[in-house]
């Protein structure tokens, strides 16, 4: 299997690497910017392709795309995980705080999946994994900048996987709640008793990649509790608003540093 994980270089991205790379016979292709990090760890999981490259640039798609092809001629596994957060209301952030979170946090993972599309039929059964957030299905205020591009990255996977799936590319979605990383390490709600269940770790969420990837679900949340927001948003929003007001959740949302 040969698997490309983005924002390799830390976090989320820098787990599922890991996990992935103990799948047999698995060869991984590491992509972020900081290009160190990733060869530290090419070299503690074994090897590994090294892609160094800000995936919001013109021309990364493409180059990513030409290594892929020169170095293994097929792709088994795209994991998009790259992504960043930056706190703002709208008020104070306004249309460029929003253009930045769908810079990253959506329009590379479109225009990659776009450049490695042609080699995941050709490769196909294949499949994509797209790391989205719970955030994506239910906002909070300070953060609704980044809520929209997640959301955005959802309903683009969801017909995604309608379109690709007679291509033989599954298409899996992960909804992360609060993951500590190491850059969110989520200190607020891990020191108290009463929100520190509401945080997960990176190793989990890679295991819920692998089983919207390689395992066919169609989607994973992690951890799996946040499915109850999830649902009050759609049997009862008004009270799920309510209850958000009252706990002011103001909170950072799980993601990777600035496209690591």
């Amino acid at each position: 299997m040969i698997a490309l994980v983005t924002g390799a270089s830390s976090g989320i991205g820098e787990a599922t690497a890991r996990r992935l790379a103990r799948e047999p016979g698995a060869k991984l292709v590491l992509v972020a910017r900081r290009e160190e990090r990733l060869r530290a760890l090419a070299d503690e999981i074994g090897g590994a392709q090294v892609i160094a490259v800000d995936l919001t640039a013109p021309d990364a798609p493409a180059q990513v795309a030409a290594a892929v092809e020169a170095e293994h001629g097929r792709l088994d596994l795209l994991v998009n995980n790259a992504g960043a957060a930056w706190r703002s209301t709208f008020a104070d952030g306004g249309w460029e705080n929003v253009r930045r979170h769908m810079e990253l946090n959506f329009d590379a993972q479109v225009r990659l999946t776009e450049a490695l599309l042609p080699l995941l039929r050709r490769s196909a059964p294949s499949a994509i994994v797209n790391v989205g957030s719970v955030a994506g299905r239910v906002a909070r205020g300070g953060s609704a900048a980044y809520s929209a591009a997640k959301s955005a990255l959802i309903g683009w996977s969801d017909g995604l996987h309608l379109e690709e799936r007679p291509n033989g590319v599954h298409v899996g979605l992960v909804l992360p709640g609060f993951v500590a990383t190491e850059g969110f390490p989520q200190r607020e709600l891990v020191g108290r008793a009463l929100t520190r269940w509401m945080v997960s770790t990176p190793e989990k969420v890679a295991e819920a990649v692998v089983a919207a990837g390689p395992g066919g679900r169609a989607e994973r949340i992690v951890p799996r509790p946040y499915g109850v927001a999830i649902a009050l948003r759609h049997v009862a929003p008004g009270l799920l608003r309510r209850t958000l007001e009252r706990s002011g959740a103001t909170f950072t949302p799980s993601t990777t540093a600035a496209g690591d």
